[in-house]
């Protein structure tokens, strides 16, 4: 079996017998993914990058541990979040500049695109202003799509903290992003209508 083939379990555990390919092959698969994260997490690409530099030595360090009570990307993701919840403890400033969609040189996008990518930047400066416990679980629930239960593993924070926390953070997100909701149903928003009236009926208590 070649190594885009194998499962992510093989390949860790090809990687723990001594397979000097598998957990590049490993990185290949889930480093799009993983990058989005911490990028998401951390607004800033060279924080981003640096945190998830650290993560993946620390998984390959840590790949002979891994006892499959878990998937291997729930596993990746726990490495990834605390590598950048290390790093924002660690950090003095916090950059706001709102993170480019698109590098020079690429075509012009149409009109919807362009609205599109404008409504992108204006959730992302928006996720930039929640305080750093309540951005991570927004990130990894309403814009990663992890489940509560998920989230409080890859956090090692209670459930309720979670849905507490998450609360919090809608509850100001739908203060701030709530003029999107009339610019009708295709505006690509992180937390859905349902979640932005929760968090209004939270605010309003």
């Amino acid at each position: 079996m070649t190594a885009a083939a194998s499962s992510d379990a093989d390949l860790i555990s090809a990687h723990a017998a001594g397979d000097p390919h598998a957990f590049a092959e490993l990185v290949r698969r889930h480093r799009d993914r993983m990058w989005a994260v911490a990028l998401r997490t951390l607004r800033d690409p060279e924080e981003a990058a640096d945190a998830l530099q650290e993560a993946f030595i620390s998984a390959f360090r840590a790949a002979a541990s891994f006892r499959a009570e878990s998937q291997v990307t729930t596993w990746l993701h726990r490495i990834v979040v605390n590598a950048c919840l290390d790093r924002m403890r660690r950090r003095q400033t916090r950059p706001t500049v709102p993170l480019p969609e698109a590098g020079p040189g690429e075509p012009v996008a149409p009109r919807d695109a362009m609205a599109e990518r404008e409504t992108r930047l204006v959730v992302q400066a928006a996720l930039n202003e929640l305080p750093e416990e309540q951005r991570a679980p927004i990130v990894l629930v309403d814009v990663e799509g992890y489940s509560v239960a998920e989230t409080a593993q890859l956090l090692g924070i209670a459930e309720g903290t979670v849905k507490s926390r998450c609360a919090r953070g809608r509850a100001k997100l739908a203060k701030v992003l709530g003029h999107l909701r009339n610019q009708g149903a295709d505006a690509n928003v992180p937390i859905n209508d349902v979640q932005v009236q929760q968090g209004r009926q939270l605010e309003e208590r």
